[in-house]
C-alpha cells in the first residue's frame, strides 16, 4: 500500500502541483514572518546591548505608585547622589545623564530623524575630559550655551560640518546652535534611524530638568567587582527614591521590550498566514476529494483484493504526507527568501535597521514543516475516510457519485444552525472575542450551506449566460452539476473577500466618524503641537496669543492629580476662550463659569463618580497640595474631547515644569494657506511644530487608516492568490474528469472556441458566486463590528464603499477569467477521439 501511494503521487504530479503551491504559499508566509521578526528582533537587541557597554549599574528615579501626597511629583537624582555613587566601594566612575526630545532641522529646514527617535542628551566628560559613550570623530565637545554636537549619521544626512549653525527645537521655540563636534555612537535609537544631539551638562539640565538634576546616573564597576556586588553597595547609600538596576538586567528588560514590540507584528502576520492556510484547506480537501473520485474503481479493486478500510485511508494520507513534506520544505526555503526580502524592503523605505545576520531558528524550521505536513494530512483525512467507506461493488458501479438526499439534508441543517448561531453571536454581543467567535461560526455555516446557495445564485446569472449560446448553457449546468465542488472552490475566494470587504467598510465608517467628530467638537481653525507629540513650551501659546489676526487661543495642558482619592488627569485650558474654540454639548452648566477652582467634566466621568452640577470634590495636585474643585459644567464627551477640564490658573501654581500638549487657535480671517503660513513664520519656521486645521487632522487619521488598510490588503492578497490556485486546480481536474464529455461535444460540432468559452464562463460564474457571498458577508460583519465600535465612538455610522465593493466583484471576475486560461486551453486542445475513448 505504501508503494501504491507513492506511485499515485508520481502518477498525479501535475494534479497535485496546485495543492503543493497552495500549501507552499501559506508555509512561506509563516516561515517568512518568523525569520523576519527574529532577524529584526535580534538585530535591535544586539544593538541595544552595545549601549550598556559603558555602564554596570544604572540609578533611576523610583516613585511609589500609591503616592497620594504628590501624585505628579517624580523623585529627582541630584548631584549629591552622583557624588555618593562615585565613592562607593567597587565603583570606578559615575556619569550623570540628562535626556529628552531634540528635533534637528537640515539645511533645507526639514526635520531629520524619526520623530520619537529625535533625542537630546548631555556630554559628560570624565577625568580625561572625554565621554567614553560618545567618541568624537571630528571637532570637540560642546562647552557652553549655544554649542552642540551631532551623531555622525545625522550630520551626514543633514549635510552639517563642524562650525555650521544648526537649528534645533526641544519643546517649541527654535534654537540656533553652533556645531562644535561630530561623534560616533552605538545608541540603538541612532541605529534605527533616529538622531542624537549632545549639549554640555549645564545646558542639558536647563533644557530637560533643573540645575544639578539628572534623569539617570550610570556607574562603572572597578576591575574585579561584579555588577551585583556594586548594586549591593549602592543600595546601602542611596535613598529609597533611587532605584538601582544592573546593566545585565537592563539589557534583558530591553530585549523583552523589543520582543514584545515584535510580537504584535508577528501575531498579525501569522494571523494572515493562518487565513491563507485556512483557505488552502479547502483546496487540499477539494483536490483529494476529486483525486479519490477519479480513482474510485482503483480503490474498489484494492478493497476487492484484500485491502482494509484502514489501509485505503492510510494510502491517501501517505500521499498527503508526501505532498505536505514537499510543500513544507519548499515553503521554508521560500520563507527564508521572503524574510530577507522584507528586511531589504523595510530598509528601502528609509527605515534604518541595525546590521545583523539572517536568523533561521530551529523553531522556525520545525514550525514550518509541521504546518505544511499537519495542514495537508488533516485536510486529506476526510476524503480518505470517505473513500474507504465506499463498498467495492458500489464503487465499481459509481453508485457513490450522487450524494444522498439524507446527507444533503443533514449538511444543510448543520450549516443553517451554525450560520444562525454565528449571526446571533455577532449581532447580540458587546465582547470582541465573542463577536470573533460568531464571525467564525457564520463563515463556517455559510461554507456548509454554499452547495444549497449555489443553485439559486448561479441560476440568477442564467439570463446573462444565455447570451453566450450553448457554451453559456453548458457552463451553468457544469457549475451546478457538483454543488459541493463548486461550493468548496467558491468558498476559498469568499473568505478572502469577506475579510477585505469587512475591513473596508469599518475603515470608511471610522474615517467618516472622525471627520464628523472633528467638525462637531472643534471650532478652532488650527491646532498647534509638536510633530513628535512631545510636550510643547508654554512660550508657544504666549507667542500665538499676541499675534495679529488671532481671535482666540487656548493651551491644552495636562496635570496629574488625585480627585476624591482616585488618580485623575486634569486638562488645563483658558477658561475665557475655550468656548470659542470648542463645540461641546452641555447637559448642564457651561464653560462660562470656568474660573479658578471650577471644573467641567464629561458625562461619563460624572456618572461614574456620581457628580452633579455644583458638586464639590477634593483635589490633590501635582505638588502634593490639596484644594477643592466645584463642578460648573457637565458636557457630552467624545474621543477628541473628554475628561476633567480646569482653568490653567488652577493648576499652574502646582506644576514644577509647565508644558502644553497643544494650542488651539481661531483666526479672524478663518482657515487659509496665508493664515497658516503667517502662523508658521511667526513660530520661526520650526520643523518640529505642526500646524493643523480640521482637514489636516482628519487627513492624518485617514493616512494611518489607509496605511493600515493597504497593509491588510497586501496580507489578504495571499489568501486571494491561494484561492485563485484553487479555482485553477478545480477546473483543471474537472476538465480531466469530463474528457469524454468534452470529446463528445467536439464530435457533435462544438468548436474549440466554444469549449474555451464554456470553461471560462464556468470559472467566471464560480468566482462571481464566491465574490457575491464574500462581499455580502463582509458588509454584514462590517456592520456588526460597527455596532460595537459605535458604543465608544458616538459619531460612528455605517458607510458602504460602493465603488470598492464594485472593484472587489470585478476582481472576482478577473480571478475567474485568469484561473480559466490554462484549463480552457487544455480542454480545447483535447483530441476528440482519444477523449471519447477515455475512461
Amino acid at each position: 500500500m505504501f508503494r501504491t501511494a507513492l506511485r499515485n503521487v508520481l502518477a498525479h504530479k501535475a494534479r497535485l502541483l496546485m495543492t503543493v503551491l497552495a500549501v507552499l504559499l501559506g508555509v512561506a508566509f509563516v516561515s517568512g514572518t518568523l525569520v523576519f521578526t527574529s532577524t529584526i528582533s535580534e538585530a535591535y537587541q544586539k544593538s541595544s546591548q552595545k549601549g550598556f557597554d559603558h555602564v554596570d549599574v544604572a540609578i533611576q528615579p523610583h516613585r511609589q505608585a500609591d503616592d497620594k501626597e504628590r501624585p505628579g511629583a517624580a523623585p529627582k537624582l541630584t548631584q549629591r547622589m552622583l557624588d555618593q555613587a562615585a565613592k562607593v566601594p567597587g565603583a570606578a566612575s559615575a556619569t550623570g545623564t540628562v535626556n529628552g526630545f531634540a528635533a534637528i532641522a537640515d539645511k533645507n529646514g526639514k526635520l531629520v530623524g524619526e520623530g520619537f527617535g529625535s533625542a537630546g542628551s548631555n556630554y559628560y566628560p570624565g577625568t580625561d575630559g572625554k565621554d567614553a559613550r560618545y567618541p568624537l570623530k571630528d571637532g570637540r565637545a560642546p562647552k557652553g550655551t549655544g554649542e552642540i554636537a551631532l551623531d555622525a549619521k545625522t550630520a551626514d544626512r543633514a549635510g552639517y560640518k563642524v562650525g555650521d549653525t544648526v537649528r534645533i527645537s526641544v519643546n517649541g521655540p527654535v534654537l540656533e546652535q553652533k556645531l562644535t563636534g561630530v561623534f560616533t555612537t552605538d545608541d540603538g535609537n541612532v541605529s534605527a534611524g533616529g538622531s542624537l544631539a549632545l549639549f554640555d551638562t549645564a545646558t542639558a539640565q536647563q533644557l530637560y530638568a533643573k540645575p544639578g538634576e539628572f534623569n539617570e546616573i550610570d556607574v562603572k564597576a572597578a576591575a574585579g567587582t561584579s555588577q551585583d556586588a556594586l548594586k549591593t553597595e549602592l543600595d546601602k547609600v542611596l535613598p529609597k527614591t533611587a532605584e538601582t538596576t544592573t546593566a545585565k538586567q537592563l539589557a534583558d528588560d530591553q530585549a523583552k521590550v523589543i520582543a514584545q514590540g515584535m510580537d504584535g507584528m508577528k501575531t498579525a502576520m501569522l494571523a494572515f498566514a493562518g487565513i491563507s492556510l485556512f483557505v488552502g484547506i479547502f483546496i487540499i480537501a477539494n483536490t483529494f476529494t476529486m483525486l479519490v473520485a477519479q480513482r474510485t474503481k482503483e480503490l474498489a479493486l484494492l478493497r476487492a483484493v484484500g485491502a482494509s478500510r484502514r489501509q485505503v485511508t492510510r494510502s491517501v494520507l501517505i500521499e498527503a504526507l508526501v505532498v505536505g513534506t514537499v510543500a513544507g520544505v519548499t515553503g521554508l526555503l521560500a520563507g527564508i527568501g521572503i524574510g530577507a526580502g522584507l528586511r531589504s524592503l523595510l530598509g528601502s523605505t528609509g527605515a534604518e535597521i541595525p546590521a545583523g545576520p539572517l536568523v533561521v531558528s530551529p523553531g522556525t524550521v520545525v514550525a514550518s514543516l509541521a504546518v505544511g505536513i499537519v495542514i495537508t494530512v488533516l485536510a486529506a483525512w476526510l476524503p480518505g475516510r470517505r473513500a474507504a467507506k465506499i463498498p467495492p461493488v458500489a464503487a465499481m458501479n459509481s453508485v457513490h457519485a450522487v450524494a444522498t438526499t439524507r446527507s444533503l439534508v443533514v449538511r444543510n441543517t448543520i450549516g443553517a444552525v451554525l450560520a444562525a448561531a454565528g449571526a446571533a453571536l455577532t449581532v447580540a454581543t458587546d465582547s470582541k472575542a465573542v463577536m470573533g467567535l460568531g464571525a467564525g461560526l457564520l463563515l463556517i455555516g455559510v461554507f456548509v450551506l454554499t452547495p444549497l446557495l449555489s443553485r439559486p445564485v448561479i441560476a440568477a446569472a442564467s439570463p446573462v449566460l444565455r447570451l453566450f449560446g450553448i457554451s453559456g448553457k453548458l457552463a451553468r449546468q457544469n457549475a451546478v452539476r457538483n454543488p459541493r465542488r463548486t461550493a468548496a472552490t467558491a468558498s476559498a475566494l469568499m473568505i478572502g473577500l469577506t475579510l477585505i470587504t469587512g475591513l473596508t467598510v469599518i475603515a470608511g465608517s471610522v474615517q467618516k466618524a472622525v471627520d464628523k467628530m472633528a467638525t462637531d467638537a472643534i471650532r478652532a481653525d488650527y491646532v498647534v503641537s509638536m510633530a513628535s507629540h512631545t510636550p510643547l513650551s508654554p512660550d508657544v501659546a504666549k507667542k500665538i496669543s499676541t499675534l495679529p489676526g488671532v481671535k482666540a487661543s487656548s493651551p491644552l495642558r495636562e496635570a496629574p492629580s488625585r480627585i476624591d482619592g482616585d488618580f485623575q488627569n486634569l486638562t488645563g485650558v483658558d477658561g475665557a476662550t475655550i468656548d470659542e474654540l470648542t463645540k461641546l454639548d452641555f447637559a448642564s452648566g457651561s464653560f462660562a463659569d470656568l474660573t479658578a477652582g471650577k471644573a467641567v467634566v464629561d458625562d461619563t466621568t460624572a456618572k461614574d463618580r456620581g457628580w452633579k452640577l455644583g458638586s464639590t470634590v477634593d483635589a490633590t495636585f501635582e505638588d502634593g497640595k490639596k484644594g477643592k474643585l466645584t463642578v460648573s459644567g457637565i458636557y457630552k464627551g467624545n474621543a477628541l474631547m473628554n475628561g476633567m477640564m480646569v482653568d490653567v490658573t488652577t493648576i499652574a501654581p502646582h506644576q514644577s515644569q509647565i508644558t502644553d500638549q497643544q494650542v488651539m487657535v481661531k483666526m479672524s480671517s478663518g482657515v487659509s494657506d496665508s493664515t497658516k503660513d503667517s502662523l508658521r513664520k511667526a513660530l520661526g519656521d520650526n520643523p518640529a511644530i505642526q500646524i493643523q486645521d480640521k482637514k489636516d487632522i482628519s487627513n492624518d487619521i485617514a493616512k494611518m487608516i489607509s496605511l493600515l488598510l493597504n497593509m491588510l490588503y497586501g496580507l489578504l492578497a495571499m489568501a486571494v492568490i491561494v484561492a485563485v490556485l484553487g479555482v485553477v486546480n478545480t477546473l483543471a481536474m474537472s476538465v480531466f474528469e469530463r474528457s469524454q464529455e468534452i470529446g463528445m461535444l467536439r464530435a457533435i460540432g462544438l468548436d474549440r472556441k466554444g469549449i474555451k468559452r464554456m470553461v471560462r464562463l464556468e470559472s467566471l460564474v464560480i468566482s462571481l458566486f464566491g465574490g457575491v457571498l464574500g462581499v455580502g458577508l463582509g458588509v454584514f460583519l462590517g456592520w456588526a463590528a460597527g455596532q460595537l465600535i459605535g458604543k465608544s465612538l458616538s459619531t460612528y455610522e455605517l458607510v458602504l464603499p460602493w465603488d470598492r465593493m464594485a472593484v472587489f466583484l470585478l476582481l472576482s471576475a478577473v480571478v475567474g477569467v485568469l484561473a480559466a486560461l490554462w484549463p480552457a486551453r487544455r480542454a480545447a486542445r483535447l483530441n476528440m477521439l482519444a477523449a471519447i475513448k477515455a475512461e
